[in-house]
């Protein structure tokens, strides 16, 4: 018989015991090892390592009793407590910062938390990523509202079929089982917030609350009774489901999201967001919702899009127009229209804000990509490299202007060092000696291996293998031997089997008699990815050859908890993406933390932080060789087992007379020393505050409702006007030799501009210089703003004028262009406006190129 209703029963506990609830319920324990410690002090046979709400809710009275008569245990739990207190009322980095200009609140939306294994609502980095960034603002005290989905059945948890092949299973999610709680209005009933859908149904959410530290994470679940069956599932899975599926996923992300934090704000008191902090497009519908609020303040759409986009920071994580979302516009239309979830908004309005065409896209398509850009005033990409990736990506969004003024920056990611260090590397002193770096390294990686044999052998047994079997799992790595890790999502383009391009070199390599290599491997495909499946596929069947499988281990259902004890124990991390698709990658800062070395393309955060005494950059193809698919991986996987048969064993091997090799050790001091500060999240948020939360709050709240009106007015003025706009007439260098122009020279520049019906105050006239390539393209530019030199002509053209400073030898060259500016703006290049001279004979050049060479 099958249950029609389950409950969870939750033990009473005496009142001298009620802080364990409290300790239970704020996932500050899942980083904080006394709360753990005390926990699993706590926990029944079976449950020890488990989530607290799990270890509390398998306690039997007679234990409760007994602990509340225990002195000692009483006098730890109150420490506990009162730590926990301080911990959340005391002023952080963020309250003592001085300058009081942050914002007093903000919201954060992303589709993904991986913020505990207790909590798994995360596929992959990107839900890591959040989770470590609101685990990091507790830490500093940055007043964040986390915004997600509570998914009834997480993503997946992988097993495999005998074959090797993925098979996925759902386990249901029970949020009484769950360390959250659900937000109530004041009369006890549950909170819910309702978005309108075509054809008069609505779809209805409850709002469950993760306490992470100091940040609330609020979660919409629409597993509510109100709802059709239809809507009931919309929060069923992490990216499942079709098209229409993840519309409506990604509505109750941005619009559902926002009215949770209208209620929560109301019913808590906790201040309202000045900024909203939308991690990758699919939280995008949040901009449309703040555009809906302010309609009904009486701001028009034009006046309205500018608040929201003066409070609003995109940050992109993807580097490929397909790991884009995209909507067929009809759909949008007709569930955003005056039938759907936006009466009262323009549908073409909202329609153009996701137009592609700009970017090469499709005509009938809506991009969530483009529509976060222009909803957003400040964008960034999550690395230097991925920042450039993605000015080029989305230059067509701004036209006329070069990709490196597109106004994207780039924030590098970081990781949660509390979450992700093992407690004795975070123990570990500085004046340590190499031999006790050394034994502790051999201690994690013991501690490795007996993780993998118990995971190995429950896999096998999983599919189909009897215990009589499996007692060569017993052997399965040593601890002696040089382990190499990789773990992550497994699409196509991160090259999960780019090791086994060359099996029998790869076999030598584990086998070698003097300097063998073992293999912890770990990854899941998407569901819907048959491609990725397969990839698995091989790599399981490649481990399972008796000949290699003591060396090389598949390890399913990769996830938080298996991550923490994999990073310590490996001794070089392995990445090899197709450069530049890894858009940062945290999984390498993570072995970093524990003094684990990086062997990996130079793609992502690698790309800006590798030096050679932190690890291995693995050489990549480039010109007709990365053009050739075959050829390229047939190259960079030559070059990886050089790397490692050359490079990296022979100095993990080389050991002094103490048997500790020196090199080695020294490699590991100076990650753990030099790029462990680099890799932090706390350094990510302080990043995200001072140079993203900050001037977005202080835009929001220069832009009053009069100042929106009088900005979007200005815009629209501008836009019209501009097709007036020209540069007529240059001179530039005029007064220079004929021979050409010495180091030091300042020559002048004079300009005649038609300003279409603007005034000189609405437009800055700039001389772009720089170095000049062989095509007379301009490099390395910087501008100098040209001054208005009398009035008009008769023509009524206005003359400019400035001068330059030749301050670099060798090919020069200069051009001249027209951009709107207004106070308000926070970037040149915001209202992607731009002339510049097109006929030569004036002396100057089309976009790009050099108006005059200097040589």
């Amino acid at each position: 018989m099958k249950a029609i209703r389950r409950f969870t029963v939750r033990p009473v506990l005496p009142d001298t015991l009620r802080p364990l609830a409290a300790l239970a319920r704020n996932l500050r324990w899942s980083w904080h090892e006394p709360t753990r410690a005390l926990f699993d002090s706590l926990a029944p046979e079976g449950l020890a390592g488990a989530d607290p709400v799990r270890v509390l809710g398998a306690l039997e009275a007679p234990r409760l009793t007994a602990l509340a008569a225990d002195p000692g245990f009483l006098a730890r739990l109150a420490a506990a407590a009162e730590d926990l207190d301080a911990y959340l009322h005391r002023p952080r980095w963020y309250q003592e910062r001085g300058s009081g200009d942050g914002p007093a609140a903000l919201a954060y939306f992303s589709p993904e938390f991986g913020v505990a294994a207790a909590l798994p609502q995360y596929s992959g980095g990107l839900g890591i990523l959040a989770g470590d960034h609101l685990k990091s603002a507790s830490d500093l005290g940055v007043p964040l509202i986390g915004v997600g989905l509570l998914y009834r059945h997480g993503y997946f948890r992988q097993s495999l079929g005998r074959d090797g092949w993925q098979q996925e299973q759902y386990p249901v999610l029970d949020p009484g089982e769950l360390p959250v709680t659900l937000l109530r209005e004041p009369d006890g009933t549950p909170a819910r917030v309702t978005l309108a859908l075509p054809g008069g149904r609505s779809l209805h959410a409850h709002l469950w609350i993760a306490e992470v530290g100091r940040v609330p994470l609020l979660m919409l679940d629409s597993d509510v009774e109100e709802n059709a069956p239809g809507e009931r599932s919309v929060t069923d899975r992490l990216y499942g489901g079709g098209s229409e599926h993840r519309l409506l996923q990604e509505m109750l992300l941005g619009i559902g999201g926002v009215r949770a934090v209208r209620a929560y704000t109301r019913l808590t008191g906790h201040p309202a967001p000045e900024v909203f902090h939308t991690n990758e497009g699919h939280a995008g519908f949040l901009g449309l919702e703040r555009i809906r609020e302010l309609q009904r303040e009486g701001l028009d759409f034009d006046a309205a899009l500018e608040t929201v986009r003066a409070g609003t920071v995109f940050t992109t994580h993807t580097p490929v127009p397909a790991g884009i979302d995209r909507f067929d516009r009809e759909l949008v239309a007709r569930h955003l229209g005056d039938d759907g979830a936006l009466p009262g908004l323009d549908t073409a309005r909202i329609l153009a804000l996701g137009d592609e065409t700009p970017l090469g896209g499709e005509g009938g398509v809506f991009n969530m990509a483009a529509m976060g850009l222009r909803l957003a005033q400040r964008a960034n990409g999550v690395s230097t490299l991925h920042g450039a990736v993605s000015r080029e990506m989305f230059a067509g969004l701004w036209p006329g202007f070069d990709a490196d003024e597109v106004p994207i920056t780039s924030i590098t990611n970081g990781v949660h060092a509390p979450t992700w260090t093992a407690p004795e590397v975070g123990g570990l002193g500085p004046d340590a000696s190499d031999a006790e770096l050394w034994e502790l390294r051999r201690t994690l990686r013991a501690r490795l291996v007996a993780d993998v044999r118990d995971r190995l052998r429950a896999s096998w047994r999983q599919r189909g293998a009897a215990a009589a079997e499996l007692g060569w799992t017993d052997s399965v790595l040593d601890p002696d031997v040089l382990t190499i890790g990789f773990a992550r999502r497994v699409p196509s383009y991160k090259r999960l089997t780019l090791m086994l391009r060359d099996k029998d070199r790869l076999r030598a390599l584990l086998l070698h008699p003097e300097r063998p290599v073992q293999l912890v491997v770990a990854g899941k495909a998407h569901p819907a990815d048959d491609g990725g499946k397969k990839l698995v596929q091989e790599l399981v069947r490649f481990a399972d050859d008796p000949r290699v499988r003591h060396r090389i281990v598949f390890l399913p259902d990769y996830g938080m908890e298996m991550a923490r004890g994999l990073y310590p124990g490996c001794d070089v991390w392995l990445n090899n993406p197709l450069r530049p698709l890894e858009a940062c990658g945290t999984s390498g800062m993570k072995a970093a933390l524990n003094g684990c070395l990086n062997l990996s393309v130079l793609d992502g955060w690698w790309d800006e932080w590798y030096e050679p005494e932190f690890g291995w950059a693995i050489p990549t193809a480039d010109g007709a060789a990365a053009a050739d698919e075959e050829r390229r991986d047939d190259l960079e996987a030559a070059a990886l087992y050089e790397l490692i048969e050359r490079r990296v064993a022979p100095r993990f091997y080389d050991r002094g007379p103490d048997g500790v090799p020196a090199a080695w050790t020294a490699m590991v001091r100076r990650t753990l020393t030099d790029l462990g500060p680099k890799v932090l999240a706390d350094r990510m948020v302080r990043e995200y505050v001072e140079r993203l939360y900050v001037p977005a709050a202080a835009a929001r709240r220069a832009l009053t409702p009069d100042r929106a009106r009088e900005l979007a007015a200005w815009k629209a003025r501008v836009r019209a006007a501009w097709p007036g706009v020209a540069v007529d007439h240059v001179e530039i260098g005029d007064d220079l030799a004929e021979a050409g122009a010495e180091l030091g020279a300042t020559p002048g520049v004079r300009v005649r501009v038609a300003l279409g019906g603007l005034s000189p105050d609405d437009v800055e006239v700039q001389a772009v210089t720089g170095r000049v390539d062989a095509q007379d393209s301009l490099t390395d530019t910087r501008t100098v703003a040209l001054k208005p030199a009398g009035g008009p002509d008769l023509e009524g053209r206005q003359p400019y004028a400035g001068t330059l400073e030749l301050d670099r030898t060798g090919p020069f060259g200069c051009t001249v262009r027209v951009l709107p500016a207004h106070p308000l703006l926070a970037h040149p290049a915001e209202p992607g406006l731009l002339a510049l001279p097109d006929d030569p004979g004036t002396g100057g050049a089309g976009p790009g190129g050099a108006g005059v060479l200097l040589r």
